[in-house]
């Protein structure tokens, strides 16, 4: 039986070639590289859960009636916005997340209040407060040199605080860099496809981010190759396990974990070459706390500690199960599943210029299709087709 590997396909620069051809191309964790400015990224793990961590030991929530909110705001200063909360005595300035939510909460429009000079803004919402259906909120309050307001939320929220899911990570990888198993991802070097697990932590690169509103970490295990069959040439099919987490304490998105095997990441952080994509996510509702404790934590644990045998076997059984001999084999086998005649004629075209002949495995067909749907503008129906092609596979094992 085939089984982890450690130098298969090593070249001599200390990489691995891949085939980034195959599977499918993830771009979750490539958006948010984009999208995270200096302050964001961090460069271990014991660095960002020390942040996040100390934001939760200076922060505070409490239960209070949304009419019984002040908001003050003066002329002489039309840019500041403060609100009073019962039994405080000096105002607390909301963030642009948590003055959304409570402009949310009395059914005003955020975008229109904040063009507005503060006086105006704080007589619509004050306004709103005052005369909305008086109902209890929960509210989230940090001192940070001054004391702000970092969340407005039912007063049933289920908050899973940043450094809890941080902490699970922890567990597992240590300061996700360095030699640790689960680290900061590589680069793979698209002029010779070959991927280099070993390189620097920087801001560039780091995969480790946190902002006033969430976190989001991407590791892998990225120095114990998987080799799952052989490539056209006779080199191996090399992977590696990885995942990403998300997380946040204010309200801003639900609490999610994704795990998969990939044969590469590029300097943008894309995924190539994606297999077995799973994701599980929980919504911060009243028991949400517990369902991370007993579901979300221990699924993260128990996929870093696996063994990769079932996804080996399952791609050697896609790879050994014969579903066509014939084009009229591939043809019945394709329409069956729903692909229309057009889609048929692509995928099969799409394995004959890779693979050097038509396709004949489940894990043939497979490839196609997914190679197929890389090329779909639109990502509903991409997302229809891989999920196709993860049905295809599956039921083979």
């Amino acid at each position: 039986m085939n089984t982890e590997i450690i130098e298969a396909g090593c070249d001599i620069s200390g990489g691995y070639k891949v085939d980034v051809s195959r599977g499918t191309n993830v771009d979750r964790v490539s958006s948010e590289w984009f999208s995270r400015p200096d302050d964001e990224r961090y460069l271990s793990l014991d660095d960002l859960f020390a942040s996040v961590k100390g934001r939760a030991e200076r922060s505070r929530t409490r239960t209070v009636e949304s009419a019984a909110i002040r908001v003050e705001a003066h002329r002489d200063d039309p840019e500041k916005l403060g609100l009073v909360l019962p039994g405080a005595d000096e105002p607390i300035a909301p963030t642009h997340w948590s003055f959304g939510q409570l402009s949310s909460l009395v059914g005003a429009p955020a975008a229109y209040l904040r063009q507005l000079p503060a006086p105006l803004a704080g007589i619509n919402l004050q306004y709103g407060l005052t005369n909305h259906r008086a109902e209890q909120i929960k509210t989230m309050e940090v001192a940070n040199g001054r004391t702000e307001l970092r969340a407005v939320t039912g007063p049933d929220y289920g908050r899973i605080y940043d450094h809890e899911l941080v902490s699970a990570v922890q567990r597992i990888a240590g300061n996700g860099t360095g030699d640790t198993r689960w680290k900061v991802p590589g680069v793979l070097d698209w002029s010779t496809d070959i991927y280099n697990p070993r390189v620097d932590v920087t801001k560039e690169t780091t995969t480790l981010y946190a902002s006033d509103r969430d976190v989001f970490l991407f590791l892998v295990d990225d120095l114990n190759p998987i080799e799952a069959g052989l490539l056209p040439d006779g080199s191996p099919d090399l992977y590696f396990r990885g995942f990403y987490c998300w997380n946040s304490e204010v309200s801003a998105k639900t609490l999610g974990i994704a795990s998969f095997y990939l044969r590469a990441v590029c300097q943008n952080r894309n995924l190539w070459g994606v297999e077995d994509f799973q994701e599980i996510t929980i919504r911060h509702s009243k028991y949400a706390a517990s369902r991370f404790a007993h579901e979300a934590a221990p699924a993260l644990s128990r996929f870093a500690e696996s063994s990769p045998a079932p996804f080996i076997d399952g791609i050697r059984a896609a790879r050994e199960k014969i579903v066509a001999r014939s084009d009229e084999d591939r043809q019945d086998f394709l329409r069956k599943r729903g692909f229309s005649k057009a889609e048929t004629g692509r995928i099969v075209e799409t394995v004959l210029a890779e693979e050097g002949r038509p396709p004949e495995s489940v894990f043939d067909f497979v490839q196609g299709i997914t190679a197929v749907a890389r090329s779909k503008p639109q990502q509903d129906a991409r997302l229809v087709m891989e999920g196709k092609a993860r049905a295809l596979l599956e039921g083979v094992t």
